[in-house]
Formats: structure tokens, C-alpha cells, sequence
């Protein structure tokens, strides 16, 4: 039996990506979780970013959310919460 397009195709899913740029030791670090991934850094900058993705979703359970669900401005408040940097709040991350 043939699946059908709407099947075969993956669901898209909201992620949290995090880039660290600081390693200078030349170890490899990758951090997966159900909505994260953590790449590169230095120790002390990859363990910051799994703090701060474990703490974003501490707050989207409290919430009874996901980052599927959550509005661009509770996004950003959480991520103001934890300290997480943000390229520019005004910029839309969508062009129509």
C-alpha cells in the first residue's frame, strides 16, 4: 500500500538552534534534545546553552506550551528571562 504525499512528508517542527563559536580545544560538542540543537563552543559556553534550552523549556511546561505554540513575544521574554541573546527583536523572521 502507497503512502499517501500527505504522509510521506515530514511535519515541520519549530527548533531552537544554538552556535558557539569559542572552542579553541578541538573537541567536538553536540548537544539533541526533542526541540534543541546545541553545536560547538567551548565548555563553558556549550554547557551555558544547556542550561538555557533546559530552562526555555522548564518555562514552555510551566506554560503549557511548546515552541510550536508560543507567540514570538512570550519567545522573547522567556529568552530575555534566561539572558539568551538575540539578534534583533524588531526584525519579523518571516518576509511575506
Amino acid at each position: 500500500m502507497k503512502k499517501s504525499a500527505k504522509t510521506a512528508k515530514s511535519k515541520k517542527k519549530t527548533m531552537l538552534f544554538g552556535l558557539g563559536l569559542d572552542n579553541k580545544d578541538g573537541h567536538t560538542r553536540i548537544t539533541t534534545g526533542d526541540n534543541f540543537k546545541l553545536v560547538g563552543g567551548s565548555e563553558e559556553t556549550h554547557g551555558s546553552m544547556q542550561e538555557k534550552a533546559i530552562k526555555l523549556n522548564e518555562h514552555l511546561k510551566r506554560r503549557g506550551k511548546t515552541l510550536d505554540t508560543i507567540s514570538r513575544d512570550e519567545f522573547h521574554e522567556i529568552a530575555d528571562k534566561l539572558g539568551m541573546p538575540l539578534v534583533d527583536k524588531q526584525q519579523p523572521h518571516e518576509r511575506n
